[in-house]
């Protein structure tokens, strides 16, 4: 029986960063046992034994047979785990018997003899000519192949007992220059219409011939190629999948899965638009639309810090508002549950994009100061003033990699968890895609844009913040499944902090700029009036090189409009100015609802005003 050990002593070789050195000498000291190493010309090297015996620097050099980790057989557990339980019975018996011609025992020791054991043909005193001879009548096989389960048992055991299976070459009777050419063809067709197997087949025929000559290869028979092409579809799907899916297995990376690591609340912001698959009522034009949804999500607790519903397409103003509302939370609704929760992020450092033609204009939660936003390729992520606040603010902006979605998994998985567990249940759903699409879902549609935004907005903070992730666990406890509000309670507990902005009023930098002139009643943005302590007088000289004659500018928040922020050119200090009808108003206005209500009374009213 060979021995995976080797003697490490005096006189014991290894490889030592790729040299071959001796012990000649071991010590302990106070320190730890010490050996003492000379090299192929005679340099004595000093190190600890544990360095010697686990470091990657080094390795035993064996003097005799033994295992090895790189032997060409499969370790016991891979060989057995391939029996079935009959083939598992007949090795665990045939060990049996091994044992019971080496020790007398079928256990393999006395102290668990069975009754009548040993036998006499199988008493130690017997040599092992007869043993085997007797053990070959009683099994009815001839004493050579005995001989054989001996040898194998000691070699390895009871795994050295089990069937030898030879395993076939893939693609076996196919020449491996016909089998990478065919897989070449199948790649080629990865962005183009999916081929038929018999086209495929052809085309790979007449390239193996092109490159290699008439006859060198042999060309495999019609069932043989489709067997074939069957087997490498595994490899790179072309026929089974759609297209698409397809496109996506062939985009994956060819190395190790990495990603990034969000270390507490706040590290990381992803932002993301996605349309959405239900139908609501465009306030502005009484028709029924089709509404995109922005969010910010914040990467390690998977709680969502922002959410803009906008009919038709996304634009830059509405993912400003995502990001500010990262700064300045909306309130709770009135009738939200008791146990609906919103938890505050602070900012975050980084804020993660995707980026589909970088190109143009526009970007836009609880106070949170990101520290990296993730955002997509869009035009109306990445733009001038985007860059330059979060330049000011201290957040990087990281672009996810074009067409891969999974750089932005978490929010990616938001989405399709909104539309399984909220969307379908709504009037006006309309399925993911034109299969699964009713006969007239629009018909249903009744939800305005802003209401359709505040019961997402609900479900959010009741249902989506409250309920376990199987994505969100702790490495010391996998088996605990957290919540994106328990996620939240950990990352603070485990961080100890969050980063809350210095000065909340650097949100209103990330509002649009409306460029107007004062006048003896305030200032009006949309025929609305506003006014308010701080303003300039009528007729004060601006300073500003505007595109406005004599204009000033003033902060706006799409989904606000009872009150605007004008910064004090003297002061440097942040303005409220209110809208003449706010008092009569309970919460914020959208510019989409009062456009609506305005539409409406001027059918009825001369002065809708």
């Amino acid at each position: 029986m060979s021995r995976a050990g080797a003697r490490v002593g005096v006189g014991t070789r290894f490889r030592y960063d790729g040299e071959s050195v001796e012990v000649v000498e071991m010590a302990a000291t106070t320190a730890g046992n010490e050996v003492v190493l000379k090299d192929g010309r005679g340099r004595l090297l000093r190190l600890s034994l544990k360095e010697l015996l686990f470091s990657d620097r080094a390795a035993v050099s064996p003097d005799g047979p033994g295992p090895s980790a790189d032997d060409e057989e499969e370790i016991a557990s891979v060989v057995l785990g391939q029996l079935d339980s009959s083939a598992r019975a007949k090795v665990l018996e045939r060990a049996e018997h091994v044992r019971e011609v080496l020790t007398g025992y079928r256990s393999g020791a006395p102290e668990l003899a069975r009754d009548g054991e040993p036998r006499p043909a199988y008493r130690p005193e017997q040599p092992w000519e007869a043993r085997y001879t007797a053990k070959a009548a009683e099994l009815g096989v001839s004493p050579r192949a005995v001989k054989q389960w001996v040898s194998d048992f000691r070699r390895g055991g009871e795994a050295g007992l089990a069937p030898k299976k030879t395993t076939e070459r893939p693609h076996s009777g196919v020449d491996d220059r016909w089998v990478e050419t065919a897989v070449e063809v199948m790649a080629e067709h990865t962005d183009q219409s999916r081929p038929s197997r018999t086209m495929v087949i052809e085309r790979t025929r007449a390239r193996v011939i092109a490159r290699f000559g008439e006859g060198v290869v042999r060309q495999p028979s019609r069932a043989t190629a489709f067997r074939l092409l069957e087997e490498l579809e595994r490899r790179h799907p072309l026929f089974r999948l759609s297209t698409k899916r397809n496109r996506d297995i062939a985009g994956r990376p060819e190395g190790p899965y990495g990603k990034l690591r969000p270390t507490r609340p706040g590290e990381y912001l992803l932002m993301d638009s996605t349309r959405l698959d239900v139908f609501a009522f465009d306030p502005l034009t009484l028709k029924w639309v089709q509404a995109e949804l922005s969010v910010g999500m914040d990467w390690y607790s998977r709680c969502i810090t922002g959410i803009r519903l906008t009919p038709v397409s996304t634009k830059a103003v509405d993912v400003s508002a995502v990001l500010f509302q990262s700064f300045r939370p909306r309130l709770a609704g009135r009738d939200w549950p008791r146990h609906a929760v919103w938890p505050e992020h602070g900012i975050p450092r980084t804020v993660l994009v995707d980026v589909e033609g970088a190109t143009g204009p526009g970007l836009a939660s609880p106070p949170l100061v990101p520290e990296t936003l993730v955002v997509d390729h869009g035009k109306v992520y990445v733009s001038e003033h985007l860059t330059s606040v979060c330049r000011r603010m201290g957040i990087s902006i990281q672009p996810a990699r074009l067409r891969t979605g999974r750089d932005k998994g978490p929010v990616e998985r938001y989405f399709r968890t909104l539309r399984e567990g909220l969307l379908q249940v709504l009037p006006g759903y309309k399925g993911p895609d034109i299969h699964s699409r009713g006969e007239s879902p629009e018909d249903d549609a009744f939800f305005f844009l802003d209401e359709l935004e505040a019961i997402i907005r609900e479900w959010t903070a009741a249902v989506y913040h409250c309920r376990p992730h199987s994505s969100l666990v702790d490495p010391g406890l996998p088996g605990l499944r957290m919540s994106p509000a328990k996620m939240f309670e950990h990352g603070m507990a485990r961080a100890g902090y969050i980063e809350a902005p210095r000065d909340r009023d650097l949100a209103y930098e990330f509002l649009q700029t409306k460029w107007r002139t004062v006048q003896h009643y305030g200032v009006e943005i949309g025929r609305r009036r506003y006014s308010g302590p701080g303003l300039p007088e009528p007729g004060v000289l601006s300073p500003y090189d505007s595109p406005v004659k004599n204009g000033w500018p003033f902060q706006v928040d799409p989904d606000d409009i009872t009150r605007i922020y004008f910064r004090d050119p003297a002061t440097r200090a942040w303005r409220t100015l209110v809208w003449e009808h706010a008092p009569s108003a309970e919460m914020p206005l959208s510019e989409d609802a009062l456009t609506f209500a305005r539409q409406l009374a001027a059918s009825k009213y001369r002065f809708p005003d």
